[in-house]
């Protein structure tokens, strides 16, 4: 299903309880609402389930760089208005995270809740040359550039030796990722500075990670909960990035338990 809302055209799915309160699902970079599907059978039994496709990824519109955290948030809550949906559970992974936390801080009356998944909160000084190297990479030569590395980042070598049809998919989203939709992204990404923010979240706030994620690791999570009152950590062993999908049904357990306790 597709809606106009802050400017684009945005593509989204909508699905299952329509009495229920509503999760809203936020994918990481380079990736798509399709990231979701090991979490949407678990969603949709007990709430009514938005997903949706970030500006410059999947089936949504894409605009020139550059982006910014606000306003991908800013899109998010006019497809929400768009929806006439006033609340929701924010769960966001990576990126998702990110975004989530934008919203959190600027529109905290439209989140019952925050889950923030595999990300992190600032994006420190030395880390700007790699943002520098994707970005060019992408710029030259496409998202294969950026193909292997990645998915080292996202899986153990013993999930990708699997070659699943969910990893099948998941590399092949990556691959149709437009580059501008990337760079726009990982532009915003790169400004991420919400650390010393995160004292004025109070939602109830649920963080979980991989304990061997490289790309936002264990100990970015750690000083989010530090910083956000009340909140719960949940650390996933033998598993990297996309913890949602290597790990999927311990995953899904934690977050329907968080869920429901809301």
């Amino acid at each position: 299903m597709f809606v106009t809302a802050n400017g684009i055209r945005i593509h989204y799915e909508l699905s299952g309880r329509k009495d229920g309160p509503a999760v809203i699902l936020s994918h990481s970079l380079a990736s798509s609402l399709k990231m979701w599907e090991p979490q949407m059978e678990m969603l949709r039994s007990h709430f009514q389930v938005l997903s949706y496709d970030t500006r410059g990824h999947g089936l949504t519109e894409t605009t020139m760089a550059p982006y910014t955290l606000e306003l991908l948030g800013e899109d998010a809550l006019s497809l929400l208005d768009a929806l006439n949906i006033e609340q929701v559970h924010w769960v966001g992974l990576s990126m998702g995270g990110m975004i989530g936390q934008a919203i959190a801080l600027n529109h905290p009356h439209r989140l019952l809740s925050l889950a923030l998944c595999d990300t992190a909160s600032t994006i420190p000084a030395e880390a700007q040359p790699i943002w520098d190297e994707r970005i060019e990479g992408v710029q030259k030569n496409g998202m294969k550039s950026q193909f292997e590395t990645t998915m080292e980042r996202w899986f153990t070598p013993s999930f990708l030796s699997l070659n699943s049809p969910t990893l099948t998919l998941i590399k092949e989203e990556f691959l149709a990722t437009p580059a501008e939709g990337y760079i726009g992204c990982a532009g915003a990404i790169r400004r991420l500075n919400y650390l010393e923010r995160l004292g004025e979240i109070n939602l109830p706030t649920f963080i979980i990670v991989g304990e061997d994620d490289p790309a936002t690791p264990a100990s970015a999570s750690e000083a989010i909960h530090e910083q956000v009152k009340n909140s719960k950590l949940v650390i996933l062993p033998s598993t990297r990035h996309l913890s949602n999908v290597e790990q999927a049904e311990a995953f899904n357990t934690h977050l329907l338990r968080f869920l429901k306790e809301v």
